[in-house]
């Protein structure tokens, strides 16, 4: 008999540090997933909150390490993207490790101003500010900086931004710049719509920051969408940065920091490879190399980290609850949700994650699709990651597999529009959070319980 925990064996180098398998059954990050499952049914959303501080811990722990190897001279500072994930139990454990913060809109100034009122966090935190600003968002920097936040950074992304706190600002404000890099090859445009173009980065600094007593150029921010990866259109975008950097560096001595936007991208499938050490020391040596060159100090270091800190943390939960043969070799496994709720990327970006059966390990194999609930024909998923089929056990009379998706932390519910109103009107599922206590010991709590009818009904104007 093919039984799928062979199929796994010869595939994969399995278990893993987080996938192991006892009596059949799946476990995530030690984390027994059917005492979950029978605890609170399906479908259901984990998140599995030490993981977020093990990222951090480990991000930490790469650079400090390059630092060290190459006896590089700035420091380096971890900061949490909160458009990843703004739910208060992922800023809460980020903040336990003393992390600093990025923003993207002015609804993120008032979770900063919640959560400064519940003594999560002091004002001498780094906020480094993004995105384009409309009023609303300009207007909470100057109330926050005012406030005492002396560190809170708007990072210009236009030439005009800087005049909205020109006027206002009380003492003297920090500021950033965030470099328009070109976009990959394959993108339909050729330079971001973000960030100011870098031939009118340094005039601009001479036109409306040096020499005026209101503002201090502290960084210089450089982004690309895919994230930190070893291509030869990382490095090309990364050396013009590091050269822009070090001739402004010339003529502006605030400047002394680099802040590395895009952040290390996260396991989509048990054989990813990604030599996450090779890429810290690479971002480490090419900045000192060109710093040397130029002769210039070795710039501080932030990375604004958000996927990597949160994504690894959740996974999804669903039960199989029909089989359905739809011609002589389309078999299709039909999930009790709507990946279009529930994990909006896989139907709005063919995102991919780690697909694994929860149950039934030593059963045979059949390959399969998984759809959705919905009558949307793109609610379904259909390969793996490297491209290949998904093989799942098969199911016999009066059972019921269960399945997961992992390393869905990030996202998802913004995407999705969490406590809306939902393709087909599918519910949200119940979210459940996995915490350790003092004792290393397993406590659930439930967070939100399934979506029910009246919330939707009020929303759509019903109630």
């Amino acid at each position: 008999m093919d039984r799928y925990i062979d199929l796994i064996n010869q595939t994969y180098e399995f278990p893993t540090v987080e996938f192991k398998v006892t009596k059949n059954e799946l476990s995530f990050n030690d984390v027994p997933l059917m005492k979950i499952i029978k605890k609170y049914g399906t479908p259901l959303r984990i998140t599995y909150l030490p993981k977020i501080s093990q990222q951090i811990q480990r991000a930490r722990r790469l650079f400090r390490n390059a630092i060290k190897k190459f006896d590089y001279n700035g420091d380096y500072t971890y900061c949490y993207c909160t458009k990843s994930s703004h739910f208060s139990y992922i800023l809460e454990e980020a903040l336990d490790n003393n992390v600093h913060l990025e923003t993207s809109s002015e609804y993120d100034i008032e979770i900063i101003k919640a959560l400064h009122e519940k003594k999560k966090l002091d004002e001498d935190i780094y906020i480094l500010c993004n995105g384009f600003k409309k009023q609303g968002y300009t207007n909470q920097i100057l109330a926050l900086h005012k406030k005492g936040f002396q560190n809170i950074i708007p990072i210009l992304d236009n030439l005009k931004e800087i005049e909205a706190y020109e006027n206002q600002v009380e003492g003297v404000m920090q500021l950033g710049i965030r470099l328009a890099a070109d976009e990959e090859p394959n993108f339909p445009f050729y330079t971001s719509r973000l960030g100011i173009r870098p031939s009118a980065v340094i005039q601009h600094y001479k036109d409306k920051i040096q020499g005026n007593p209101k503002f201090k150029l502290k960084l210089l921010h450089f982004f690309i969408n895919t994230g930190i990866k070893d291509t030869s259109y990382y490095w090309d975008e990364f050396s013009e940065f590091l050269h822009l950097y070090c001739e402004l560096k010339k003529i502006c001595p605030d400047l002394d920091t680099m802040d590395i936007g895009g952040g290390f991208p996260i396991k989509n499938s048990l054989n990813y490879d990604y030599d996450y050490k090779y890429l810290s020391e690479q971002i480490i040596q090419n900045i000192q190399n060109i710093c040397k060159q130029y002769g210039v100090p070795e710039p501080n270091i932030f990375t604004e980290f958000g996927t990597f800190t949160v994504g690894e943390s959740g996974a999804i939960i669903y039960s199989i609850v029909d089989v359905k043969l739809q011609n002589d070799k389309e078999l299709w496994y039909m999930i009790d949700s709507s990946f279009i709720t529930t994990l909006p990327d896989v139907w709005g970006m063919d995102q991919k994650y780690i697909l694994l059966p929860v149950n039934n390990w030593d059963k045979e194999y059949s390959r399969v699709n998984v759809g959705g609930i919905t009558c949307d024909s793109m609610d379904y998923y259909s390969s793996e990651a490297n491209g290949a089929k998904i093989y799942l056990p098969k199911i016999t009379k009066d059972e019921t597999l269960y399945i997961g998706f992992f390393h869905t932390g990030a996202y998802q519910e913004s995407v999705g529009g969490y406590g809306g109103v939902q393709h087909c009107l599918v519910p949200a599922p119940k979210h459940v959070i996995v915490d350790l206590d003092d004792n290393d010991n397993i406590v659930t709590k439930l967070f939100a319980p399934e979506q029910d009818s009246k919330s939707m009904l009020k929303v759509l104007g019903y109630l």
